[in-house]
Formats: structure tokens, sequence, C-alpha cells
């Protein structure tokens, strides 16, 4: 599924078999009452030998795009010009014609452009002024531009509401700020780098083994994300430091969120790094039915439309949605 990725159409899934040939003693056959499934013990070496082996036989077969240097017969010089001498082209200029000849002598106008402040991206590409009675382009983004004198309102401390011209906005409070805190947390722990303070009073966590293991497995990267940690025995770990961001954040769910994140996601498909980053913004992220004020909604409002991917959290949800004015007028009406 992985390597056929966006090659089918939703709901259709492609018709395959496997034959493996592996050791006996790399399985386990007893995972399942009626042995209906197996466990590999490299299954995560052997996911990407199988993933990218899809992905070669996709490419060898032309099932997807892929760079051809052959020569293509169809850019070749046609037969009657085959051959043929190259003249070179002529060029008339009228020296006597000018352009600014009836153009009046007058200072050209200028008129200031709207400060878009944070919401340049969302807007990008549109035009920078709209009059009242132009109707926007149907392949045009769907905002056309933004009353810069709205104001936001909160709804059951849950939701976020501001009005754009062609409508208004509802953002997932939670959410969005999800989306904000992990490109600022990956962009710190991969490029700038990602500080920490030490625990005045270290904080004790016990897990089971596996989970510990896991945790073994992270320590380095989890260090580099700003949080240090000692493992004192066989299920207990100490918590030294963490990173400034995480000051006011429950430690026992930051580090279930990362063992679940560790469980869930598809061998291969996030780094180690990002999968720490993403666990950090979804337990500091505001949680729903956090009051916020004013300033605060305009602040998450636009620190959301500065990043490079506001539509959606770093787990795939929706961070807002649309309602167009013909919505709204549509269900007035009915």
């Amino acid at each position: 599924m992985s390597a056929y990725e966006e090659l089918l159409p939703h709901g259709y899934h492609p018709s395959y078999f496997l034959y493996l040939n592996v050791p006996a003693n790399t399985i386990d056959i007893n995972i399942h009452p009626t042995k209906t499934e197996v466990k590999f013990d490299n299954e995560r070496d052997l996911y990407a030998m199988i993933r990218s082996t899809v992905k070669h036989s996709l490419g060898q077969y032309n099932v997807v795009p892929a760079l051809d240097f052959d020569r293509d017969p169809g850019l070749d010089t046609p037969y009657s010009y085959k051959d043929k001498p190259v003249s070179t082209p002529k060029i008339e200029v009228d020296p006597s014609f000018n352009p600014f000849e009836n153009e009046k002598a007058s200072a050209p106008s200028y008129r200031p452009k709207k400060d878009p402040a944070a919401w340049e991206v969302l807007f990008q590409g549109q035009p920078e002024e709209t009059s009242p009675e132009t109707t926007p382009e149907t392949d045009q983004t769907l905002f056309d531009t933004v009353d810069y004198g709205q104001t936001t309102l909160q709804v059951q401390q849950k939701y976020i509401v501001s009005t754009i011209h062609s409508g208004m906005v509802l953002i997932d409070q939670n959410a969005a700020h999800q989306r904000i805190l992990y490109e600022e947390l990956l962009e710190k722990i991969t490029i700038s780098g990602m500080g920490s303070q030490q625990l005045l009073f270290p904080t004790e966590i016990s897990f089971p083994p596996g989970d510990l293991q896991i945790l073994r497995e992270m320590q380095s990267d989890l260090e580099s994300a700003g949080i240090h940690f000692e493992i004192t025995d066989s299920d207990t770990i100490k918590v030294t430091a963490i990173p400034v961001a995480l000051a006011h954040v429950d430690l026992n769910p930051l580090f279930e969120n990362l063992i679940e994140n560790f469980h869930n996601d598809i061998p291969g498909t996030f780094s180690q790094l990002d999968r720490i980053a993403r666990s950090m913004a979804k337990s500091a992220a505001i949680k729903k039915g956090t009051p916020l004020n004013q300033n605060e909604q305009e602040e998450l409002v636009n620190r959301l439309f500065r990043c490079k991917e506001p539509n959606f959290s770093p787990f795939g949800k929706k961070t807002y949605i649309t309602l167009e004015l013909n919505e709204l007028e549509t269900r007035f009406n009915q």
C-alpha cells in the first residue's frame, strides 16, 4: 500500500502475491490462535526490502513517471526541414516610433499596499485589490482577500472563528497549535539545536520492559531534542532535563505519546526526530476547553498561516475549514 501510494483511487487496493523464502528460525507462527499470522524477527528490514522492490517494479514497467534520457523520435526535425539552410530572421524597426509621445506629463500616483501580515501564505497568488463588484475566479484560491479590520471569536473554547471576504474560517485551536509547535520544534531539533533546562527535582517514570527498550533506542535522539534521562533499573527512568518549551507539560503523557507513535507508525515512514517532534507538539499544544483572550486568538491564527503546511496537524487532522457566503445563504434559505 505504501509503494502504491497516490497511484490508485481512494478505496482501491492492489492485488499481489508475495513468495518469501526465509530461514524457519526467523519467524514465529504462534502469535495468532488460528495461525493466520506470523511474525518475522527482522520485520522492519523485510518491510523496507519489499517496499523498495515494489517501487522499483512500478518504475521499471512505467506504472509511475520516470526520467527517460533516451531520444524521443517525436522531437526529431520534420523531414521537409531536414538539411534545409537556416536563415537569419529579419527585424524591421520604425526609428520614429515613440510610445510615450502622447502620454501626459504627470507624476505617477502611488497607493500604499495593505500589509498582509500573517495571512501572506494563505492568500498567496491572489490580487492585491479586489473591488466589491468583482467575483473571484473559480480556479483561484478559495480566499480572495482578507478583511484586515477583522476580529476573532472563540467558540465553546474549542474553535476560533475569523472572517474573510468570501465567508468565514473556523480553526481547531488544538490541531492548529500542534502544527505550529511541530514545525517550530522540528526546525530547532534538526537545524538550530534544541536547548534544555535542568530539573530541580528529577522525575521518575516507570515503564514495561518492552517500552523501556524503545526509549533506550530513542535515547540519543531524545537528547538531541533536549530530553535527558537515565535508566535507573529494569523498569524506571529518571528525567533530568527537558526543553524550555515543555516546562509546563506533564511528562507521563509525553512519553506515552512517544511510545504510541513508535508502535503506530509504518516502519520507514517517519524519522525518529520527526516522531519526537510530533509527540512533543501533541503534548504541549493548547487543549480543547482552554479559554483564549483576543490577543491569543489572533496570535494563533497568524502563526498558523505562517506555517509551511497550515492545512493539517502533524497527525493529518484538518486545522481549519471554510464556509463561503453562498453556503451560509443556502442554509438560511432552506
